[in-house]
């Protein structure tokens, strides 16, 4: 009887170990596999507030590249207008303006060139720069009042309605006569040129004006030793003469110059009056 029992209780101890032996198989089997699960990066992160900040960053960063990006692309210019330059070319005019890594967004440009002028560039007073639309912007130039220019040491320099000397130059600009004839024995930037007759200047303003007035922009305007007045147009010259009379003798040059552009020789207006008729032209033999 005690036997039977010994061996029950060895059954049963058995039954147990292989119990417990399995259970801790089953531990050990699942704690490989919860080891060997992949696990994300924000599961490292204890606080699940930590998570929802940084998500919330992300999302405004996201958020912002999208604006920026819409900003530099809608705002990128596309159509550039410019207006009274003369002496540069339109292409030159946007180079000196549209400067920078932004320098061709019309917001960027409206916050740099907002109530300031662009100044200190050769031959330009001012120019303004102005946000028409979004992808277009205005450049008005406001180029500086030049009378003429003179021609000393292989340089033109360009002087002003009083002779004061504002820029120098190894080009010349269109739309701007050549004037000859006149004495000095030196030129100083900024300064007046040092002629005899400060008149002359004047006189230089009165013709250039009158030239305007008619359209008629001359090559050349020449004085000789009295300071007579002859006008250069290619290969016709207009002796002038002296400045009586002169828008007289101005207004008549729109109707006759047409009929002399293949011609070379020399337009006779010296003694010019609404009386007479005819206007003498020499050709140059």
């Amino acid at each position: 009887m005690i036997k039977k029992n010994k061996e029950k209780v060895r059954k049963v101890s058995v039954k147990y170990n292989k119990n417990v032996k399995q259970d801790i198989h089953i531990k050990e089997t699942m704690n490989m596999l919860h080891y060997n699960k992949p696990k994300s990066n924000l599961s490292y992160i204890p606080d699940i507030r930590l998570k929802v900040r940084i998500i919330i960053v992300l999302v405004i960063i996201n958020i912002l590249l999208l604006a920026a990006y819409g900003v530099l692309t809608w705002f990128t210019v596309k159509n550039v207008v410019v207006e009274g330059n003369r002496h540069y070319s339109a292409s030159e005019i946007k180079s000196m303006v549209m400067t920078g890594y932004f320098g061709d967004n019309s917001i960027y440009l409206s916050l740099k060139y907002k109530n300031k002028a662009i100044k200190d560039i050769p031959f330009i007073d001012t120019m303004d720069v102005i946000v028409q639309s979004n992808d277009t912007i205005k450049i008005q130039v406001y180029e500086k009042a030049l009378a003429g220019y003179v021609e000393y040491l292989g340089r033109y320099m360009y002087f002003d309605n009083q002779g004061v000397i504002v820029e120098a130059s190894k080009v010349t600009t269109k739309g701007i006569p050549k004037v000859t004839g006149l004495s000095f024995d030196h030129v100083i930037l900024h300064k007046q040129l040092p002629v005899d007759n400060d008149e002359v200047f004047q006189n230089i303003l009165t013709i250039t004006k009158l030239l305007n007035k008619y359209d008629i922009l001359c090559d050349r305007i020449q004085f000789d030793k009295n300071y007579n007045v002859t006008l250069g147009y290619n290969q016709v010259k207009v002796n002038i003469g002296k400045l009586d009379n002169l828008e007289e003798k101005l207004m008549k040059l729109p109707y006759i110059l047409p009929s002399l552009e293949n011609e070379k020789g020399t337009l006779d207006l010296q003694n010019y009056t609404t009386d007479r008729k005819t206007i003498p032209f020499e050709r140059d033999s």
